[in-house]
């Protein structure tokens, strides 16, 4: 704002000293050439009784018009066709003279001028064609001689430099002054926007209860007024947001809690109902029965427990038990303990060793295989290696990848989300549908990445964790070592 305030100013300036300087210029200008040629027309005119002259008594009568001259001497030339050539001075020719203004001359009886600037100096050059008289009698014919007076400009020149520097010399202390009621014009106007721009930065970190103070009733005032009332009820919708936020996790927490009693007396008597489908002989209709209600009860006691583990990382609850541990035996007894060992493929080689919860990332590993068995395709493969973060520290990387139909890539983003199905028609599944919700919790809390994609070529799902060897929390995406 400050610059556009002097920048107006200084074309203002600009403008005004550019007018004012031509016009002085061309009244100096204009005041010399016609004293200038007026003394000159004079001169010769009242030189032409005695012309033409001989050839004895030209110079001496150039040196007296040049003597003559106003506002000063000037240097007299005289031509006559191509034959003589003389002049006030020493040398009989000038190299200001144009041929322009030769052409001029023969063609204007009057007389003609031009402005000549030869090596930075400016000349007036006037050219008067001799008219015969005979006596008191112009014939108005032309003697075929032409006078010419070279007028250096110097002074005028001068004249017009000083009126340069006065105009800059001028122009320079008023920008200065200027400066000021720019910087107190944009101190009043900007002031409220950077007010605003504090404000707003301050809201986009959190702090809602961020107000503007309102001065004055201007349009700036209008908008702080806004913003302040943007604010209030944007804090008053968030507030109310999270406050039904903190009743659903704490209703979520509740539930799941007063479900575990009487879910641990039914999975104990489910248990014996299975024991007697299988051995005391029961019809086929009430043995589906009984099968039915103990996979039921037991995928409810599943959801129950998950909702407890939501419920804690919800509540910043969830802790990290951390051990020194071998991962690739780690990974073995995971898929042991799951019967998986013969089903799921492994690259997992020896030496290995983090800092990790067991138990947690025991769950990390367990639902991306169970993912990648219950909705993926053969083969199952599970993948250790070591990568490199961004920042050069060391990471732990495990891929678990399957042969399916792969991911489709309007699902990806939505993947970890908590109750997400990738085909909504499927209102049942065997899991709970916070699997892969509860992986993300968990591998952020190791503070490492999950990441899921599809293998090139669009077979087969690939799901990569990437966990800080040292168990500290790490940046983006792992790259392979080589």
């Amino acid at each position: 704002m400050v610059f556009a305030f002097l920048l107006v100013a200084a074309v203002t300036a600009g403008s005004t000293a550019t007018l004012t300087y031509r016009e002085a210029r061309n009244s100096v200008l204009q005041a010399s050439q016609d004293l200038a040629v007026s003394s000159f027309r004079e001169v010769v005119s009242e030189s032409a009784y005695d012309l033409p002259p001989g050839p004895d008594d030209l110079k001496g009568r150039l040196e007296g018009f040049a003597r003559r001259g106003k506002p000063r001497h000037w240097h007299v030339f005289a031509e006559y066709g191509t034959t003589v050539r003389e002049s006030s001075g020493t040398s009989p020719v000038s190299t200001v003279i144009t041929d322009e203004l030769r052409r001029q001359a023969a063609d204007r009886p009057t007389g003609s001028f031009q402005r000549v600037v030869k090596n930075g100096v400016p000349y007036l050059v006037i050219a008067m064609p001799m008219v015969l008289r005979m006596g008191l009698l112009d014939t108005g014919l032309d003697t075929g001689m032409v006078l010419y007076a070279v007028v250096p400009l110097e002074e005028e020149g001068a004249q017009v430099d000083a009126l340069v520097t006065a105009a800059r010399n001028g122009a320079v202390p008023g920008l200065a002054i200027a400066l000021i009621p720019a910087l107190l014009a944009a101190r009043s106007v900007l002031r409220p926007v950077r007010e605003l721009r504090r404000a707003a930065l301050s809201m986009g970190s959190g702090r809602l209860d961020t107000r503007i103070a309102v001065r004055g009733g201007d349009e700036l005032s209008d908008l702080a007024r806004t913003f302040n009332d943007t604010a209030a009820e944007l804090e008053r919708s968030v507030t109310g947001l999270r406050e039904a936020e903190a009743r659903a996790r704490r209703f979520a927490s509740d539930v799941s809690h007063e479900l575990r009693t009487p879910l641990a007396g039914m999975l104990a008597v489910t248990e014996l109902l299975d024991e007697d489908a299988a051995t005391a002989g029961l019809d086929p209709d009430t043995a589906r029965a009984v099968r039915l209600i103990s996979t039921e009860t037991e995928k409810l006691a599943v959801l129950v427990e998950d909702l407890m583990e939501i419920s804690r990382f919800d509540a910043r609850a969830a802790e990290l038990n951390t051990d020194e541990v071998d991962v690739a035996e780690t990974i073995r007894r995971t898929l042991a303990i799951r019967h998986w060992t013969g089903r799921v493929g492994t690259e997992l080689p020896d030496g290995i060793r983090a800092r990790l919860d067991p138990r947690r990332f025991d769950v990390v590993m367990a639902n991306l295989v169970g993912n990648a068995l219950r909705h993926g395709g053969d083969p199952v493969t599970v993948t250790l290696r070591r990568g490199t973060a961004d920042d050069g520290s060391p990471l732990l990387v495990a891929e678990v990848t399957d042969g399916g139909p792969g991911i489709r890539p309007e699902v990806l983003p939505y993947v970890f989300d908590r109750f997400f199905k990738a085909d909504q028609a499927r209102t049942r599944s065997a899991g709970s549908g916070l699997g892969l919700a509860i992986t993300s919790e968990n591998v952020a809390l190791h503070g490492g990445t999950i990441r899921a994609a599809n293998a090139p070529g669009g077979r087969g799902a690939v799901f990569t964790v990437a966990l800080p060897l040292d168990g500290g929390p790490r940046g983006r995406a792992p790259e392979e070592e080589t």
